[in-house]
């Protein structure tokens, strides 16, 4: 589950998810969700991206990995709106599935400039995991 808030010329993503896994899989959907206007089901999972990321703290390893997302969107103009990830003691081995950006079948909410270290958090709660990401926007 997960949702936004404001912040000043920014915008959060609060995330809740049972598992960490699961935790920054939904992460990446939100980031999504904010570049796409909520619109996920727009974008067709038909080409597969992976990502490999040395470990690190959780924060970091979670704005690293939003970080590779935005840069494929930024670089490529590619939408996601499937993910799979791993994060283990080695790291975080992920996939990515989507499609070339279509104007005609996708609408842009908020163009994301970046992803920020302000106010990043990732923490195990008594009943799952919660993560808070700032990206610029």
């Amino acid at each position: 589950m997960y949702e936004t808030f404001e912040h000043t010329a920014d915008l959060g993503l609060r995330v809740r998810s049972a598992d960490l896994n699961t935790l920054f899989a939904e992460a990446a959907e939100a980031l999504f969700a904010t570049i796409l206007d909520g619109d996920l089901t727009s974008v067709v999972p038909r080409q597969e991206i992976e990502v490999r990321l040395p470990s690190d703290d959780l924060e970091y390893l979670l704005f690293d990995w939003l970080k590779a997302l935005l840069y494929h969107f930024d670089a490529e103009l590619v939408l996601f709106s499937k993910f799979t990830v791993e994060v283990g003691p080695d790291g975080l081995s992920a996939s990515a599935w989507g499609e070339p950006l279509d104007r005609a079948r996708h609408e842009l909410g908020h163009e994301v400039k970046a992803i920020t270290y302000h106010g990043l958090r990732v923490e195990q709660m008594s009943d799952g995991w919660l993560a808070e990401v700032i990206v610029d926007i």
